[in-house]
């Protein structure tokens, strides 16, 4: 099949070939798939766009926390920041792309209605740095819906390449970081980037995401999930100012996947989305494990740490 492809670099081959953009060959590709026509592709993305532009103004201008009181107040907040930007270090589209990508996963977390891009825990990133840019640049509905057909592409090529979007299966690089890169590529193609930039946009920012755990309070995608997303839309706009720059990654982004997956297999299961580890063991998560009537975590996975009174030896462990 003429626009299949196994990884970024056969997707990079491909829109080579036929002098075409990153978003042309994904919905070539879904045409020659499934036997839709263009129009059809496209205006099921459209229901995408809106549905995730819906899940971003109710974020805002919603201030009801979640069942357990661990988010929902954040979106607002950092949404006033874009009328303070002058006494911001952020400018204002990173700003708006934060509470953008807050608004999200709070409504998320609220039982809201939200898209899965990649996946529920790193659903914020993608639309908080799109639409951020959409405003800021006041961009066509047609780029928009372009750069969400590359972000999608980005995904694919993760999927295809052996790679996982579970954080179950490699920790939160695998849901926030692939959705991180795949909103640097999307948002550089909405710059006219090239599709050697979009990648190599989406291998910067994925790199800087490598070995992050999945350690969620209480086992809900709140806490840190929510927050993530915000500094993920960060990272992502970074990673495209700098391929946008003439800044590459010295490792491509077929590598980068490999190198996420190799570390995913050195994960203990503590940090793969069990609540077993990192921050869910913290004594504010013990709490919330106790607020929820959750059992206690097994002793096996409790380390003892040095403290300030003993000579850091590591016998104790």
């Amino acid at each position: 099949m003429k626009y299949q492809f196994s990884n970024c670099g056969k997707l990079l081959e491909i829109c080579k070939k036929n002098k075409l953009p990153i978003s042309q060959v994904a919905i070539r590709r879904e045409m020659e798939l499934f036997g839709k026509s263009k129009p059809l592709v496209r205006n099921k993305m459209k229901e995408v766009r809106n549905a995730m532009w819906h899940a971003i103004q109710k974020g805002i201008k919603t201030t009801t926390k979640s069942k357990y009181g661990l988010v929902g107040t954040s979106a607002g907040k950092v949404y006033a920041g874009v009328k303070k930007s002058g006494s911001m270090l952020h400018s204002k589209v990173a700003i708006r792309a934060m509470a953008y990508a807050l608004a999200t996963t709070e409504q998320n977390a609220r039982m809201g209605r939200i898209v899965a891009f990649p996946t529920a825990g790193g659903s914020g990133v993608v639309p908080g740095v799109l639409f951020s840019t959409f405003e800021h640049m006041k961009s066509s509905k047609r780029k928009m819906l372009n750069a969400l057909f590359t972000a999608s592409a980005i995904g694919i090529a993760v999927l295809e390449h052996d790679g996982t979007i579970s954080a179950a299966k490699a920790g939160c690089q695998a849901e926030v970081g692939v959705g991180t890169a795949m909103a640097a590529a999307g948002v550089t193609e909405m710059r006219e980037g090239t599709p050697e930039q979009c990648v190599n946009a989406a291998a910067l920012a994925l790199k800087n995401m490598l070995g992050l755990a999945c350690d969620p309070l209480g086992g809900l995608v709140e806490v840190p999930c929510v927050k993530r997303n915000a500094i993920g839309a960060s990272i992502a706009l970074a990673a495209s100012d700098m391929s946008m720059l003439g800044v590459e990654s010295f490792v491509p982004m077929d590598e980068v996947v490999e190198a996420m997956m190799n570390i995913s297999a050195t994960m203990n299961e503590s940090i793969r989305e069990t609540a077993l580890g990192g921050l869910a063991i913290t004594p504010t998560g013990f709490r919330v494990r106790e607020k929820m009537g959750l059992p206690p975590v097994p002793k096996e996975y409790l380390k003892k740490t040095p403290t300030k009174k003993c000579g850091n030896c590591k016998g104790c462990n």
